[in-house]
């Protein structure tokens, strides 16, 4: 656990009108510890997460193990004054990335801060967005508009990164240049959100002009200052805040709930900085994007190496294809008769394969209760990680994320006894159940009043702050513990009216059921998994639309979870139809997606 509450992982756009601020349980631990989730972007933990940005609310998960490691780092060397005039820094920039090693904190710390204004005065600019997310509860609308800031900077190709979140679900995106007045529109080449970053683009040839790009570095070692660049809230101009390096390893993030490497520095990083660089020398060391509030001066970074497998997915694709997984959910091996009972010799270390994925390469190859041994030729020790520097170590989870997708990785395992080795090829894998939806409008069909919806974590995340605890307890742990078994398929929900308790201001969740007569009595068939139609198993939402759109017989019945059944008079509740969408005005009975599915 967190040491309290208070303490949780938050990201940091800011917001012109107001921050907010949430807090979220996690379910009770499990027994065991998985150290290799099913995907990048899935961990079946809740943690306690919160977002200060007005653009999301994050509700994410977060592994038990991850939690524990979120302590407070080694308080830095105290900074030693030192003048800097305009004429030794172009010397001194590429003194401190020689001999940064040999300086002290201290002294390092102030030539990079003032390395970091000379580099970031024409690179770092500052992000207007305006956006408007979807209601799940309500998909045919979306909720309000609202505008929040954020920071990026120029890298090469006349690009501007920044981080997913400082644009997720945006409409209209703005870039100011510093020492300028004049805001310039931007748009959205690709956006990653399993790693927060994202890639904007300006048109303009009045903004490029004098902007230069910063080349990316290295990741920086422990005890190495960095200066984290942007405009965070308290003011309007460019801000710059120094620090030093406390810690390298995966860490969640809590945009895209996926656990990828990060780099712990103790700058100070507040709501705007979202998208700036951390410097170091006269290079970028990674982009800020959240920090951990409650505690003083505990910022995140994202490493260069996750910069760069987003920035060539994106050269090579012209898209963002996503970070790689073997599929495996793996337990360690630390027990002395767990490694005898599977046969272990004394050199032997690595992890018990416990559940693998369904649409994963590795189900081809590996079985439950393989123990793997090595990755690419690397051993993994009995609790999963792998070495890593010097002398620090890191869940072999970062060798497996930093693949390219369809790139081939070599494993062994024991197997009763015997030692094999097999190929397997690594890929982005989808969840059965998925964990954001940005950028995109929600599912939905409408029959007779009943509004049928794939099973999200957003759609979860519509019950409040303490979603997991006050969504319907089975579709919860459908969402966090289920996997696919065939590709494109869904869980597909008949969704009705539901409330929540007053807080501080009223706030409820409509989850629908349209009321009508042809579907009198069905209002207290609450949140229940639609199993079958018609006697055919419903595999997603789009299949579900055309088994009700083609129907030929004069009922039709759905078979929902609990074994409660559901028969409308199919052409009365055709012509009901039309009259809940007039009343309710609804403009469509399908979203645009379905339509389109429909059409082809």
């Amino acid at each position: 656990m967190l040491r309290s509450a208070s303490h949780a992982l938050r990201r940091l756009s800011s917001s012109s009108s107001r921050s907010l601020s949430t807090i979220h349980r996690r379910p009770p631990h499990r027994p065991i510890k998985t150290l290799s989730s099913l995907s990048p972007s899935t961990n079946p933990y809740p943690s306690l997460l919160s977002s200060f940005s007005n653009t999301h609310i994050a509700r994410y998960h977060h592994d038990h193990a991850a939690a524990a490691s979120f302590t407070a780092s080694t308080a830095p060397v105290p900074e030693e004054e030192e003048a800097v005039t305009d004429g030794d820094c172009a010397g001194e920039c590429t003194q401190v990335v020689q001999a940064r090693n040999t300086t002290t904190p201290a002294n390092n710390r102030s030539i990079d801060a003032y390395s970091a204004i000379e580099l970031a005065l024409d690179s770092v600019v500052k992000i207007f967005t305006i956006s408007s997310s979807p209601n799940y509860a309500l998909p045919w609308q979306n909720k309000s508009q609202r505008d929040s800031m954020g920071s990026g900077f120029v890298v090469a190709g006349k690009k501007i990164l920044t981080n997913a979140h400082v644009v997720a679900d945006c409409t209209f995106v703005l870039v100011r240049k510093h020492g300028s007045p004049t805001k310039y529109r931007a748009e959205v080449q690709a956006v990653g959100h399993e790693c927060d970053l994202a890639i904007l683009t300006v048109e303009s040839d009045e903004f490029w002009e004098g902007m230069t790009f910063l080349e990316l570095g290295d990741i920086p070692f422990l005890q190495e200052a960095v200066a984290v660049v942007g405009y965070p809230q308290g003011g309007d101009n460019i801000s710059v805040t120094q620090g030093v390096v406390s810690r390298v390893e995966p860490t969640q993030y809590v945009h895209g709930a996926t656990q990828l490497m990060a780099i712990q520095i103790d700058a100070a990083i507040n709501p705007g900085n979202s998208g700036g660089p951390a410097i170091m020398g006269d290079k970028v060391a990674g982009v800020a994007f959240q920090n951990l509030s409650g505690a003083e001066n505990i910022g995140y970074i994202i490493p260069v190496p996750v910069i760069k497998h987003f920035l060539a997915g994106v050269e090579e694709s012209g898209d963002y294809v996503g970070f790689c997984s073997l599929g495996l959910s793996c337990q360690p091996t630390e027990n002395v008769q767990l490694r005898e009972h599977f046969r272990m010799r004394g050199d032997m270390t690595g992890v018990l394969v416990s559940k693998i994925n369904p649409l994963s390469d590795a189900q081809r190859v590996l079985k439950k209760d393989d123990i793997l041994l090595m990755f690419d030729g690397v051993p993994i020790a009995n609790d999963g990680t792998v070495p890593f520097r010097n002398r620090e170590r890191i869940t072999f989870d970062h060798l497996v994320s930093m693949k390219r997708p369809n790139e081939m990785a070599k494993v062994r395992v024991l197997r009763n006894g015997e030692e094999h080795e097999f190929s397997i090829t690594i890929h982005p894998l989808q969840q059965l159940v998925p964990v954001h939806q940005f950028d995109k409008l929600p599912s939905y069909f409408i029959f007779a009043g009943l509004v049928f919806v794939p099973l999200t974590q957003p759609y979860l995340h519509e019950y409040g702050e303490d979603w997991y605890n006050t969504s319907p307890r089975r579709l919860c742990e459908r969402a966090l513990r289920e996997l696919p078994k065939k590709a494109g398929e869904q869980l597909v929900i008949l969704s009705q009216v539901l409330h929540l308790p007053f807080e501080l201001i009223f706030h409820f969740i409509c989850a629908i059921l349209l009321m009508d007569d042809i579907n009198m009595g069905y209002e207290r068939l609450a949140e229940l998994q639609v199993k079958k139609v018609n006697g055919v198993e419903v595999e997603n939402l789009k299949q579900l639309c055309s088994l009700v759109e083609g129907c030929t017989e004069e009922c039709l019945r759905f078979d929902l979870d609990d074994e409660r059944v559901i028969v409308l008079n199919y052409e009365l509740a055709k012509i009901a139809t039309c009259r809940i969408l007039k009343r309710h005005r609804i403009p469509s009975a399908m979203s645009i997606d379905l339509i389109d599915k429909v059409k082809d």
